[in-house]
């Protein structure tokens, strides 16, 4: 007889089955913004995402919300507290730490349609991926497909806070609002384009305000119930908690990342999600605190106590900060 190892091997795979796919590591981080402290950081040569470079690259993909365009043209919008334009000298530090941005926020139009048209160009050459925004409604709209270990997951952007100016039409470019009923579609559209799991990304919530609100737990909900296997937030400039809805965990705002300006200490502190995954859902989660400092560069917080959970759990539990 030609006995062969290899075969019998084979035979024995087919059996017991295919092996498990490896689960996926996500890391979402808050509100990143890489204009003025930030930016004249980068311009000296500085680099703020490198007290969490480490971190950021052992997961299989990073994801943050852009809170400035990146830009040279355009006009700051008018009657706008806030305006912000980072220059593109900044993409060489976004590359490699961030696969993919939001643009689905309060200040992605800040210098008009011209710069955030630009801003797209700038993160296509660069290799970044981006969602919650587009040139035109459609696209605003289109899913960030991440595809890992036989994995595919969706996620959607949105934001709700003004001026809805910024956001996209049918011919013109901007960003995704925030709209129940679209949201929900979209939700469920992702899911019979052949996700296996979809997480929205809401830009939501009212700033300095460390609970959410009604309308915000409200929407959670429904995006759980539409298929969401979680539900990850940004844009109050603190944390808001977290909490477990039908098994799924709800991170209602990770708070800032790379920001400066703020005068109260609950914005300098914020989390960087790290989330795995497989084909079930979440596997586990937890909340890494970062204190940020007068430059806007965070610095990973040791021996802090943040939410974190594993599947199964019924509310979030607190892990301690390595």
């Amino acid at each position: 007889m030609n006995w062969k190892p290899w075969a019998t091997a084979a035979v024995l795979l087919s059996l017991a089955g295919a092996p498990a796919a490896a689960p996926v590591t996500l890391i979402f981080a808050g509100d990143v913004m890489l204009d003025d402290g930030p930016g004249r950081l980068i311009k000296r040569g500085g680099d703020p995402l490198q007290p969490f470079a480490a971190i950021l690259a052992a997961a299989d993909y990073r994801i943050a919300n852009l809170e400035a365009p990146i830009a040279e043209g355009g006009s700051p919008y008018a009657n706008k507290i806030y305006s912000f334009r980072a220059a593109p000298r900044v993409l060489p530090v976004l590359q490699g730490r961030f696969d993919a941005v939001s643009l689905a926020n309060n200040h992605s139009g800040d210098y008009g349609q011209s710069a955030f048209l630009e801003t797209l160009e700038h993160l296509d050459r660069a290799g970044i991926a981006r969602f919650g925004g587009g040139r035109n409604l459609a696209e605003a709209h289109r899913p960030l497909w991440i595809e890992r270990h036989g994995l595919k997951i969706a996620v959607l952007g949105y934001n709700e806070f003004k001026p809805r100016r910024f956001e996209a039409g049918a011919d013109w470019p901007g960003i995704a609002w925030s709209e129940d009923d679209q949201v929900l579609d979209d939700i469920r559209a992702a899911r019979a384009a052949g996700a296996d799991l979809i997480i929205p990304f809401m830009h939501w919530g009212w700033e300095k305000t460390p609970q959410p609100d009604a309308r915000q737990r409200t929407l959670a909900r429904r995006m759980i119930d539409a298929g969401a296997a979680l539900v990850v937030g940004s844009h109050p400039h603190v944390t808001q908690g977290a909490e477990i809805y039908q098994g799924k965990p709800i991170i209602y705002s990770l708070g800032n990342f790379v920001f400066d300006g703020f005068d109260y200490d609950n914005a300098r502190r914020g989390w960087l999600l790290r989330v795995k995954l497989d084909r079930s859902g979440v596997l586990f989660w937890e909340t890494l605190a970062a204190q940020i400092d007068d430059d806007g560069t965070p610095h990973p917080l040791s021996g802090s106590l943040t939410p974190c959970g594993r599947a199964g759990d019924l509310v979030p539990a607190e892990c301690l900060n390595p």
